[in-house]
């Protein structure tokens, strides 16, 4: 029988994760199903426990055995979790849930998968740079610890709330210090005196609302590197803004969401997939004409 795993997410339509993980099935040989689940976002828990609990469709099915999840719903998956991996309660969201475990086990692999498409795909080295996390929401909660891990030299936060930066850059304190990183929380206002960056990571919403992104171009430091954490035509608003003025290179989120996926197949299978051949075909499945 084959195990069963899907995304849920509001809406999902445009998920690649099933592309993904079947590939990742492919290659480790791994049996299991995996498909896309919306719900509306009121409905997120009623629609997860159902499914969980729904016998199967047909005799080849096997048990619900886990899911990713991805917004409205990270901070749902959360608190519906019994148990949680340190980096999901620093996080305070989660993008992968396991139902082997009694009342279901929450983990967070956004932001391990972001330094590993960092380092593996794009050969990055964090420690001793200087990193602006543009953004305070989930996105940026998901990646700011592993980021934090990585020992850069400064860390800036920049948010539009600064309330919300503040309190994210206090949730972090005690990992910037065991890291020897200097975290702060700046409003975009206080960006053009803070100096320049090596490398600048979008996390906002600005890039899906089609919006240039809340800070200056003085930001950038000569050769720096910007990455956006969508992909596809949405992060290219960011992106093009960032070459314009001076970036040496400009990378979105599709090499993070394949190595955060990775984790997450990992942790449901035991076994770690090769992530550089999935990232290839994944490109050239999207650039071809009527990709889905």
């Amino acid at each position: 029988m084959l195990d069963r795993y899907a995304v849920f997410g509001f809406p999902v339509a445009h998920s690649q994760s099933p592309f993904i993980h079947q590939a990742f099935a492919e290659q480790t040989g791994q049996r299991l199903v995996y498909d896309r689940r919306e719900c509306a976002p009121d409905a997120f828990a009623d629609s997860l426990r159902a499914w969980v609990d729904q016998p199967a469709e047909a005799a080849h099915l096997g048990p619900v055995r886990g899911c990713n999840v991805t917004m409205p719903f990270k901070f749902d998956a959360l608190r519906l979790a019994r148990q949680a991996s340190d980096r999901a309660v620093l996080a305070g969201a989660a993008n992968v849930l396991n139902f082997d475990t009694p009342g279901w086990s929450a983990d967070n692999t956004d932001g391990a998968g972001l330094v590993q498409d960092l380092r593996d795909h794009e050969g990055l080295v964090l420690q001793g740079l200087h990193i602006l996390l543009i953004g305070a929401g989930g996105a940026a909660a998901g990646v700011l610890g592993p980021l934090l891990d990585e020992g850069p030299q400064r860390l800036v936060v920049s948010n539009r709330t600064h309330a919300k930066a503040e309190a994210l850059v206090q949730r972090h304190a005690a990992v910037a210090a065991a890291s020897h990183t200097d975290l702060q929380a700046l409003s975009p206002e206080q960006l053009p005196g803070a100096g320049t960056f090596d490398l600048v990571i979008n996390a906002s919403s600005t890039s899906l609302a089609g919006q240039a992104p809340p800070a200056p171009p003085q930001v950038l430091a000569e050769g720096c590197c910007a990455v956006d954490l969508v992909y596809g035509p949405s992060a290219r608003v960011f992106l093009d803004w960032a070459l314009h003025h001076g970036a040496a290179r400009a990378i979105d989120g599709l090499g993070m969401l394949v190595a955060q996926a990775a984790l997450a197949f990992e942790g449901w299978r035991g076994v770690r997939p090769q992530t550089a051949p999935v990232l290839a075909a994944l490109r050239a499945r999207l650039a071809s004409p009527g990709a889905h």
